[in-house]
């Protein structure tokens, strides 16, 4: 069925030629030559969109677009003008029209604009589906040749951006062999991790990791500027590139890179060792009294502050002012925005942002959120709402007006969990189902990474024989006892602390006020 469009314009009869290359091409035009007749067919047609003069005898085209959108709200109008003043452009644009044509009009134009306006959903979907065929053999090929941290976070990159593309097309077919494309790369990035990881950390060429970050990364903008550093909990690439337009509205990027988080992927071990710049067993010999291991009592990131002072001070910040707030609900958020006034002359003001940390866990306690966040889609469009309509930006807002520089980034992803393994411990044994830490452990080799010598990865030891499995890919731990139960509630919920693209590659970037 063609599209219906009508097209209003008091010299109608002059655009004969344009209305007969409209039909040819398959759309059904209706014209007419005044605003009240066009109303009236309004009420008893249904059009897909009109096309109006913007200076016609009677009522304009201006005067016309807020009656038009009373009678069909959802219909589409394209002004066609040969005025080029701002203010008339601008009028326009504030009227919410769908698109702005200066005349004298070709019929090329016209077309540009309807395919533009009524297909473009098709024709992205069509021209997505038709590159990604072309790129799926060079994806899978690709796999075979990733040798280094950088290969990796170029071709997670790529997985991702397909990902964002797909979120606008309806066939999920071809979005569901993505997932196997990703899937598949989750198994051998786990590899690659198992054989380097430990390299890293012993001097061996390396990536920007949790504990080299902030010196790396933070500090040469803070010696420069004034900074705004926020730590987004649990924010994903793939999550960045969704809210990155909220960010760049008061902003400019200047920089976009990864870094690898260290394991687990966990906030008490990958944030920790963020703020203090050291590994976890670092830290647990530096601050004896502020580590807490998986089998202890106590708030186990209570002490982020002290350790980003000590950092500054080791790093040669310590002349700096800084300010240290952590967001853990709205309520907080809100007084930061109200009281932004008293923090805008720091030299480095952090906030440790919870929310995305919050959402996840939530999909595994809250029915609702459990059915909202039915996939990643889904979880990239909640969290996107969300922070369109938080205090937060209003608060990014201010820093950018206030002069602030701003460096975001996060702690360690999160990955979409589906398959149980079984593993057998203690009572001493973590609670954590993507790693487990403890001295009696049972489990599958063939889906976790199992470090029986914790101290060389730089983790700290519960006791003389403790060690540590990651889970990898999409799995998740499950104890033998209720061991139904278990499955059916964790799975396809987000979860991390193991080793997945999703939990280890994650972003950092910076911006300047615009």
């Amino acid at each position: 069925m063609s599209e219906k469009i009508l097209w209003i314009d008091d010299e109608i009869d002059l655009l004969k030629p344009h209305i007969v290359f409209l039909e040819k091409k398959g759309y059904h035009v209706t014209p007419v030559n005044n605003v009240n007749e066009a109303l009236e067919l309004i009420d008893s047609e249904k059009f897909a969109l009109t096309l109006i003069d913007e200076n016609m005898p009677g009522i304009s085209g201006l005067e016309a677009i807020p009656m038009i959108k009373e009678k069909d709200s959802s219909l589409k109008i394209v002004m066609v003008t040969k005025s080029e003043e701002e203010h008339i452009m601008e009028e326009a644009i504030g009227s919410q029209i769908a698109d702005y044509i200066l005349k004298p009009v070709n019929p090329n134009q016209i077309l540009l604009s309807l395919k533009k306006n009524l297909q473009e959903d098709n024709l992205v979907e069509q021209k997505t589906i038709i590159q990604y065929q072309q790129e799926f053999r060079n994806l899978s090929m690709e796999l075979s040749y990733l040798r280094t941290y950088q290969d990796w976070a170029e071709y997670y990159k790529k997985i991702v951006n397909w990902e964002l593309k797909f979120d606008k097309v309806a066939d999920n077919e071809f979005a569901d062999l993505l997932q196997s494309q990703k899937e598949e790369a989750n198994i051998q990035f786990a590899k690659f991790i198992e054989n380097n990881y430990e390299d890293w950390l012993n001097g061996g060429d390396k990536p920007l990791m949790s504990h080299t970050l902030f010196r790396d990364k933070v500090k040469p903008e803070v010696e420069k500027d004034k900074v705004l550093l926020l730590m987004v909990d649990n924010l994903r690439y793939d999550q960045w590139k969704v809210i990155e337009p909220l960010f760049t509205k008061f902003y400019n990027k200047v920089s976009e890179d990864y870094y690898y988080s260290i394991l687990p992927t966990a906030t008490q071990y990958a944030r920790n060792s963020f703020f203090a710049g050291m590994l976890p067993s670092e830290i647990e010999k530096r601050f004896p009294d502020k580590w807490f291991n998986d089998n202890e009592d106590g708030n186990k990131n209570e002490y982020e502050r002290d350790f980003l002072e000590d950092q500054m001070k080791r790093i040669g910040l310590n002349s700096k002012s800084m300010k240290y707030l952590k967001v853990l609900n709205a309520d907080f958020e809100k007084k930061i925005y109200e009281d932004f006034n008293q923090h805008k002359n720091n030299d480095l003001l952090v906030i440790v942002y919870n929310f995305i940390d919050i959402l996840s866990h939530a999909k595994t306690d809250n029915h609702i959120v459990d059915q909202l966040i039915r996939d990643d889609k889904t979880f990239r469009s909640l969290t996107s709402n969300w922070f369109e309509n938080s205090s937060l930006i209003k608060i990014i807002k201010l820093a950018a007006e206030s002069g602030y520089k701003l460096v975001i980034t996060t702690d360690h992803g999160t990955v979409y969990v589906k398959k149980p393994s079984r593993v057998v411990g203690d009572r001493e044994t973590s609670t954590n189902i993507r790693y487990k830490t403890g001295k009696s452990l049972t489990y599958d080799e063939k889906d976790v990474w199992a470090v029986t010598n914790p101290e060389k990865i730089f983790l700290p030891k519960g006791n003389l024989s403790s060690k540590y499995i990651f889970a990898k890919n999409n799995i998740f731990l499950a104890y033998p006892k209720n061991y139904n139960h278990f499955v059916n509630y964790y799975k396809e919920t987000y979860q991390h602390g193991g080793i997945s693209l999703e939990e280890c590659i994650i972003p950092i970037s910076v911006l300047e006020p615009k």
